[in-house]
């Protein structure tokens, strides 16, 4: 394999045009060309086609590396930069297990465009939504293959324990912003959208709620967008503020004290209380948000401590595949799980 993709890259690929694997069905196209090429040197050589795919993955990151390397390590895009999309397609077809060789593909990735959106986008809005998001289409067929293809990179990027730092910050690979989002992160644009099932898929991998210094939390906007619906509340948004509601501990409302400050309240005042019941009296009254949950009562010790277990998993990269792992009876790895309150 090795000796075939670099005949490949020095007689073929080079003669190709810059442009030429910008439309998504010319990368389709050499996706099916390498397809049958791994099967036939899996057969022929008589490899697994674990290792055949492996071996394709590995030469194409060669190849991008060795042309950043003579335009003094910038990538030259293009042709150059979208063979690993074509490594992309190839490692969740195949389903390629060697999570050090994926994890070296997300890493480029990132390091050419510090984000993931080509993974994230098709997964929350479909295969065409991308194209005019961004100006491209996604790899994958439709959108139940982009979530397949989501899962699978956010199960690599997990084993690898993959962090990324961007000025003073480090991003998860399921946080990192999604710049065609206006550099929000993943789980904000699915709260926003009222995704509930793809909120579920992020949320169970510890997609952080609260990690960006916006002027809101998400849950507040959730609360928002209820209020506009005059207590005849969506199903889905419902949902997304339910499961959300199991991920953090309680809702910090935002709170402007120059609004209270005429009002002279002592120190010690319950802010978050005040907040909740003159912003969300509706909601609260119709037990969306239970009274344990914004600040009116203490927080329940069982919803507290699965709070504290997740995010010890969430530090030892064990989201959401460890709570399995826990000796515990089915029914609470269930409820640190989430699927459960």
């Amino acid at each position: 394999m090795d000796s075939f993709m670099d005949f490949y890259f020095e007689e073929v690929f080079s003669t190709m045009d810059r442009d030429s694997l910008n439309m998504r069905f010319k990368r389709r196209e050499l996706v099916e060309y390498f397809n049958t090429v791994i099967a036939g040197c899996a057969k022929g050589q008589n490899k697994s086609d674990e290792v055949s795919c492996k071996n394709f993955v590995q030469s194409a990151l060669r190849y991008h590396n060795s042309c950043k390397s003579s335009n003094g390590d910038v990538c030259l895009m293009g042709k150059y930069h979208n063979v690993l999309y074509i490594a992309m397609k190839l490692a969740f077809d195949w389903s390629l297990q060697d999570n050090g060789t994926v994890a070296a593909l997300l890493d480029e990735m990132y390091a050419c465009e510090k984000t993931f959106e080509r993974i994230f986008l098709g997964a929350i809005f479909g295969t065409s939504a991308p194209y005019f998001l961004a100006g491209w289409k996604s790899d994958f067929m439709d959108k139940e293959e982009n979530v397949h293809a989501l899962v699978y990179f956010l199960d690599h990027a997990t084993n690898a324990n993959l962090e990324y730092n961007e000025g003073d910050k480090t991003y998860r690979f399921i946080d990192v912003p999604l710049e065609s989002c206006g550099q929000a992160s993943p789980v904000r644009v699915v709260i926003q959208m009222g995704a509930a099932e793809m909120l579920m898929i992020l949320l169970r991998f510890g997609a952080r709620i609260s990690s960006e210094a916006v002027s809101t939390n998400p849950v507040e906007s959730i609360l928002d967008r209820l209020k506009e619906y005059n207590r005849v509340y969506p199903y889905e948004l419902v949902t997304c503020l339910k499961l959300t509601l199991r991920a953090v501990p309680r809702v910090n409302f935002t709170v402007d004290r120059n609004v209270f400050k005429e009002l002279e309240l002592p120190e010690d005042y319950n802010y978050q209380r005040k907040v909740a019941l003159e912003k969300y009296g509706e909601i609260l009254e119709d037990h969306l948000v239970p009274t344990s949950r914004c600040g009116l009562k203490p927080v329940e010790l069982k919803h507290m401590c699965r709070c504290i277990i997740r995010e010890m998993l969430w530090k030892n990269f064990e989201l959401p595949f460890g709570i399995a792992k826990l000796p515990i009876p089915v029914s609470l790895q269930r409820y640190l799980d989430l699927f459960d309150d």
